[in-house]
């Protein structure tokens, strides 16, 4: 029994001894990296704020992240205080979060990973005759794999920071749909008051045109263009509101708070220099991509392992073995160039991640711009259009302008007011759609 102890613990000392190749660093897998090495109690909650602390806690400081680095140090475009501010925090306060409980099973696996260079134990245990049983440990140990045990951390890392990554697009797309409900809220409320203006000069109009009629002074034509000019205002106001009752019961739904007191426009300061969250992705999702060409270039060649058996029979082993996971034929030279073309592609495929997410920044900028300038011209508009109307009610009262001039002038003025409000809700959405491209709607260092 002693001897059977001695010849147990010796082999366990080798396993170890030749797993220390196989891992990051000999010192740190004696401590780090063996299950009992650190406190993990309570690692595996999911919890409502540090999830990107708690991924980055997960690594050494050389496999420190750039990438979620890059996402805790981001900061929210939206002014601290402001009605977007206030609407982004009520919603990702309400937030499910389902990209946090992926981030979670990412990093599980991740600290998995870290572990795979210990050696692989198996037991088995079989009955003989029905009288007596083999109890049988086996130990084995890649002793050289080509790479492919440290691609496979690699590829688990990555793995964590694609999920980051998608963790934080999930906010910002979240505090992006809440404010396009915001603002189409707004909008349409505003829409329905411009045309509630109109249409109280409009009914004014014919209450005097139904008293002129009744009078015998008007005939009833005149009358009647009236009021269907007064028809299509109600409905205008009425559609506007509809609009607006349905954006806001959606926003309620998403909000942990009343937001029912929250009205008003916001400056948006699109930062500068801010790597876009979708090209943070596809650097993620490249250096996965390489883990995997690795991972498949090992698979072709051949390794070495050592195994051991311990029975309560004896022992066995240790015995080494020289070989490859697809055997070596015809095919494999091209089946490595292959694998070398996959990181081509996968770097390919960043270049044009960077170029798409640049001639969309482009344009939006471009539209901005243009939608600055139309909201400012069509607020220039529709002051004119008021003071014409203004004009023509005290021309009308005096006798110099008809009923139809009139008419069609104040039915101007509500356009052309319909208008500038939507001119200037349209700017305000492009730098939402700005912020959500570069991903700052939702604070980084809060997630």
């Amino acid at each position: 029994m002693t001897q059977g102890l001695r010849i147990t613990t010796t082999l366990a000392i080798l396993s170890v001894a030749l797993s220390g190749c196989m891992s990051d660093g000999f010192g740190e897998g004696l401590t780090a990296k063996l299950p009992f090495g650190k406190d993990r109690s309570g690692a595996e909650e999911v919890t409502r704020m540090g999830a990107f602390d708690q991924a980055q806690a997960d690594r050494s400081e050389e496999n420190r992240s750039e990438i979620i680095d890059a996402l805790m140090s981001r900061h929210s475009a939206l002014p601290p205080g402001s009605p977007y501010d206030v609407v982004a925090q009520s919603v990702l306060d309400a937030s499910s979060r389902t990209a946090e409980a992926e981030l979670q099973q990412a990093r599980l696996r991740s600290r998995a990973a870290d572990k795979n260079w210990l050696p692989s134990l198996g037991p088995s245990l079989s009955l003989s005759n029905f009288s007596s049983f083999i109890a049988t440990l086996v130990i084995d140990q890649v002793i050289f794999d080509n790479g492919r045990k440290k691609a496979e951390r690699e590829f688990a890392r990555a793995d964590v920071e694609a999920a980051a990554v998608n963790l934080a697009q999930d906010q910002n797309d979240r505090v992006h749909t809440a404010l396009t409900l915001y603002l189409t809220a707004e909008q349409e409320r505003e829409r329905a008051r411009a045309a509630q203006d109109g249409l109280n000069r409009m009914r004014e109009m014919e209450r005097i045109m139904t008293a002129r009629v009744n009078g015998g002074v008007s005939d009833m034509s005149e009358l009647s263009v009236v009021r269907s000019k007064v028809a299509e205002l109600v409905a205008r106001a009425e559609a506007t509101t509809r609009k607006a009752d349905a954006a806001e019961a959606e926003l309620a739904a998403m909000a942990a708070r009343p937001l029912g007191g929250v009205h008003g426009l916001s400056r948006v300061d699109i930062p500068a220099g801010v790597t876009p969250l979708a090209l943070h992705l596809a650097e993620a999702e490249q250096k996965r991509d390489i883990a995997q060409a690795t991972i498949a270039r090992a698979g072709f060649l051949p390794g070495l392992s050592a195994g051991a058996a311990i029975s309560n029979q004896g022992t066995s082993g240790p015995d080494v073995q020289l070989s490859s996971d697809q055997g070596f034929g015809f095919s494999t030279p091209d089946n490595l160039r292959a694998v070398e073309a996959s990181k081509e592609a996968s770097a390919r495929r960043v270049d044009e991640v960077r170029e798409s997410v640049a001639r969309r920044m482009a344009a939006l900028t471009a539209e901005r711009e243009g939608m600055a300038a139309n909201a400012t011209r069509a607020a220039e508009l529709a002051t004119q259009g008021q003071a014409n109307a203004n004009l023509f009610q005290r021309q009308f009262e005096a006798g110099t302008r008809s009923v139809n001039e009139l008419a069609s002038v104040i039915e101007t003025a509500a356009r052309l007011a319909d208008e500038a409000i939507q001119s200037k809700y349209k700017a305000a959405m492009v730098e939402i759609d700005m912020a959500q491209t570069l991903g700052v709607l939702a604070e980084g260092a809060a997630m």
